[in-house]
């Protein structure tokens, strides 16, 4: 980054090897096993008693979200790997490209979305929020390199700093 100028610290990929990740870690593989849970055991059961639209929409829905949950896992596990030493950067870099973290919005508007069971649908919206983390930190660890913000004459470096922390927290 020296080369371009850039002087700045990189908050983002500090964050993403720090205690906040193993906390992201651990969070993203407990909701994980508690929707496996869930919908190996109590889910199922609710599932059965469902009226044909909402077992529909469960259906689909389930799969949405066992997707979203392996998706933000591939990616934490990727982001383990290279904070262990276990693989570089380039490697992640191109290992990333499989997973996405941009798709599978819910539609809570569909007919049927609130007869299904509160505890499926608290485990969609966890998974939802936990998405949008991954995503905004992703986003921030792998900007291109032309789009950091350069420290010119060092007068808003700071600032430029403070709002890449507000983008990767969700802060306005």
């Amino acid at each position: 980054m020296s080369e371009m100028g850039v002087n700045t610290i990189s908050f983002a990929g500090h964050a993403a090897s720090s205690n906040q990740f193993k906390s992201l870690y651990g969070e993203g593989m407990a909701l994980v096993e508690e929707t496996a849970g869930y919908l190996d055991g109590p889910g199922r059961h609710a599932s059965k008693a469902l009226p044909r639209m909402g077992s529909v929409l469960y259906a689909a829905e389930s799969m949405r979200l066992t997707t979203r949950l392996m998706q933000v896992a591939s990616w934490l596990l990727l982001q383990r790997a290279i904070n262990n030493g276990e693989m570089t950067r380039d490697q992640v870099v191109n290992e990333k490209k499989k997973v996405r973290l941009d798709t599978f919005n819910v539609d809570r508007a569909a007919p049927g979305w609130t007869d299904l069971p509160l505890e499926f649908r608290e485990l969609v919206e966890k998974s939802i929020r936990l998405q949008n983390r991954v995503a905004v930190l992703d986003r921030e660890i792998y900007r291109p390199v032309d789009q950091t913000v350069p420290a010119a004459n060092n007068q808003n470096s700071v600032q430029a700093q403070l709002s890449l922390l507000k983008t990767a927290f969700g802060g306005h």
